[in-house]
């Protein structure tokens, strides 16, 4: 729970009980939420997305034959459905009080129902990781289609609908390192805001160590933007470029007549200008910069824009600072790399730009999301998803020899995670079953965290007190020619597109069959039946 500090756990805790007390009549199933609760909450909604469960009912996950048994150990469903319901982030009476007379109007905040968790837990992203020297920025859109002041439509995203978030994450690891949610125009009646694109670069890489490369798209890549970030920041830029940018020679416009595979670029000296902060800029000079057109397939221009020293020697050009400088031509044959290939600044941009589109999909195969009406539940779900992911990257910098060779380390890592949040409330419960044995009570909180410091622990006392809560379940799931417990497969009889799960073997022929499909007898129809089929026919 390292992105999750107990100032937070204590905030959203202190919330969620608060909600839960005001609800009249009370909610069915509810328990108090403590630090153990919430852990184990988080645990299984980490569990639910490593068994790809994000559009399963809860019902089937809790489901004594066809669910998984770490779920009905850990807590009821009545619970955890009640903990979904009242899990609340802020006061709402609060919330109101500060929100004035005529409400969303200019300086509210839109972001109030989880601002105070989300800017901690923003907090604790870079305090955890020191990016490598490539640095990507992108948008992100997390998923959601219920009522948001701030929902951004994106059609070029796969879920259209939802919340955007800018992000800077490391380019080599995808480990997202600051992120911003983008909350539209403070003012609906107000004026959109300028140089949005610049603002929100500078915001995402402050507190970034001098001399990394940032690679950004289209959306953000101007020459006002690589200026600013080398004379306050020391970082270069480099990134695709819009053709309606003033910065553009027209020459670099034009790609009628041009080959495929052609090259033009040009240097701009570097304007003077007052340097604005500390913290290893350029000084007062402004970077050289170099644009670059290359002509990708017929008819399409691919323009890029970088400050980057290394690229300088690829072009032979005298240092020009008009307004429009004179282009370089070349073929593909004499800018290629290894022959016929892309400029190498294209490939040095392939190669970067895909960082926060990289989290963008781990985030997604094993995402925790649940289905939600309420925004700040799904943006928390998020914030477990990355959090778990930044987690993962932590452990495999600490450990690199961690199962080498295996290609499912992340899956087994989410796996014990979510197996170690939830391993205090598992041994909670079985002791007060009677459960006893080798399984030790945990009444402190301090003792609840030193359980989930070893995540690589293989055997557990979770898994012993899962197996003996569920040992009656899966002995009557074993036929009784085998009463040991067997796999989950899919029903023979059932049509593969119900894709049902079922333990149960069927005596005789031993294929899969689930409780609708299957048939019940009697014991005495049941042995007439054994000896009907054991009596050899006659003729």
């Amino acid at each position: 729970m390292a992105y999750f500090p107990p100032e937070i756990e204590d905030s959203v805790i202190a919330m969620t009980n608060l909600e839960a007390d005001r609800r009249r009549p009370a909610i069915d199933g509810w328990k108090p939420m403590g630090r153990v609760e919430f852990r184990a909450y988080v645990g299984l909604l980490v569990l639910a997305g490593v068994y790809r469960s994000r559009g399963e009912a809860c019902e089937s996950l809790w489901d004594a034959e066809s669910g998984r048994s770490v779920f009905r150990a850990a807590m009821p469903l009545k619970t955890f459905r009640a903990y979904s319901s009242a899990l609340r982030f802020d006061d709402r009476e609060t919330r109101r009080a500060g929100r004035g007379e005529g409400g969303g109007g200019h300086g509210y905040d839109k972001l109030a129902p989880i601002r105070a968790v989300w800017d901690e837990w923003c907090a604790r992203l870079p305090a955890m990781y020191r990016p490598g020297p490539e640095v990507t920025v992108d948008e992100r859109l997390v998923p959601f289609r219920g009522r948001c002041p701030f929902r951004q439509y994106m059609p070029s995203k796969p879920a259209r609908y939802g919340i955007k978030i800018w992000v800077a994450c490391d380019a080599r690891s995808s480990y997202a390192w600051k992120m911003q949610v983008y909350t539209g125009k403070p003012d609906k009646r107000g004026p959109p805001e300028k140089h949005l694109a610049t603002r929100v670069v500078v915001d995402l890489t402050e507190g970034l160590a001098p001399g990394r490369n940032v690679t950004c798209d289209n959306f953000f890549t101007s020459r006002e933007l690589a200026d600013r970030l080398f004379r306050e920041r020391g970082h270069t830029v480099l990134g695709t470029l819009r053709s309606n940018r003033p910065e553009i020679p027209r020459e670099l416009r034009c790609v009628k007549g041009r080959a495929v595979g052609s090259v033009e670029s040009v240097v701009l000296g570097g304007s003077a200008g007052p340097r604005r902060g500390g913290g290893g800029g350029g000084g007062g000079r402004g970077p050289d910069t170099i644009i670059l057109s290359y002509v990708a397939k017929k008819n399409k221009n691919v323009l890029l824009l970088t400050t980057a020293p290394r690229y300088h020697h690829h072009h032979h050009h005298r240092r020009r600072s008009g307004p429009e400088p004179r282009p370089s031509r070349s073929s593909s044959n004499s800018n290629s790399n290894g022959g016929g290939g892309k400029p190498p600044l294209v490939l040095h941009y392939n190669r970067t730009k895909g960082g926060v589109d990289n989290l963008d999909k781990v985030v997604s195969t094993y995402s925790c999301r649940r289905k939600t009406c309420r925004w700040p539940v799904a943006l928390f779900h998020n914030m477990v998803d990355v959090a778990a992911y930044n987690a993962f990257v932590l452990w495999r910098e600490i450990h690199p020899d961690w199962m080498a060779g295996k290609l499912n380390k992340r899956r087994l890592f989410l796996e014990r995670l979510g197996k170690a949040l939830a391993r205090p409330m598992i041994e909670a419960r079985a002791l007060a079953r009677g459960g006893g044995g080798r399984v030790a009570a945990r009444g402190t909180t301090t003792e609840a965290d030193d359980a989930h410091a070893d995540v690589a622990t293989t055997t557990t006392a979770a898994d012993a007190a899962v197996s003996r809560t569920t040992r009656t379940t899966s002995t009557t799931a074993a036929t009784p020619h085998d009463s040991s417990p067997v796999k989950r497969r899919r029903c023979r009889v059932c049509p593969r597109s119900k894709d049902v799960k079922t333990k149960i073997l069927c005596h005789e022929c031993r294929v899969y069959v689930c409780t609708n499909c299957a048939v019940t007898y009697c014991p005495n129809c049941a042995a007439s039946r054994t000896a009907a089929s054991q009596t050899p026919p006659t003729l």
